[in-house]
């Protein structure tokens, strides 16, 4: 087989699932099937019913991965980013998960999730620049 290299500037998703295509057939032979499921729980405004906030977060391999949480500025100090990770802990036991991880910037509180059980396994410096990004991650027994 003969092959090149391109660089393409904002590829599209076509570009992306070609290129996912080799690798989750790797990775399904190696790891086996990762039953991938996406799950939200959603913070609405009583009166509009608007979303204005919530949860999401994708379980495969038994893992969740937590990739967005956003409490909005009226509904924060209140508990509700409390309640909102135990009901991802409780539906991540439910589901068979070893555990759940996250990454959060240093701005965007790290804190709160280590006052919740959350270990760092992970940082990385400048990242945006005169700022951290750390990766924390939960097991559940």
């Amino acid at each position: 087989m003969t092959t090149r290299i391109e660089m393409l500037v904002d590829p599209g998703q076509e570009v992306r699932a070609a290129i996912l295509k080799p690798l989750r057939a790797h990775n399904l032979a190696q790891a086996g099937d990762p039953k991938p499921q996406a799950i939200a729980l959603v913070i609405r405004d009583e009166h509009s019913g608007e979303i204005i906030g919530g949860l999401q977060a994708e379980i495969f391999y038994r893992w969740m991965f937590i990739e967005l949480l956003a409490i909005p500025e009226q509904a924060r100090g209140q508990g509700t980013g409390a309640q909102l990770l135990k009901m991802a802990e409780d539906t991540a036991r439910e589901k068979g998960c070893v555990g759940i991880w996250l990454d959060t910037f240093d701005f965007q509180a790290p804190e709160f999730y280590q006052r919740h059980g959350f270990s760092e396994f992970g940082r990385l410096d400048d990242f945006p620049p005169q700022h951290q990004r750390f990766f924390l991650h939960k097991r559940l027994s």
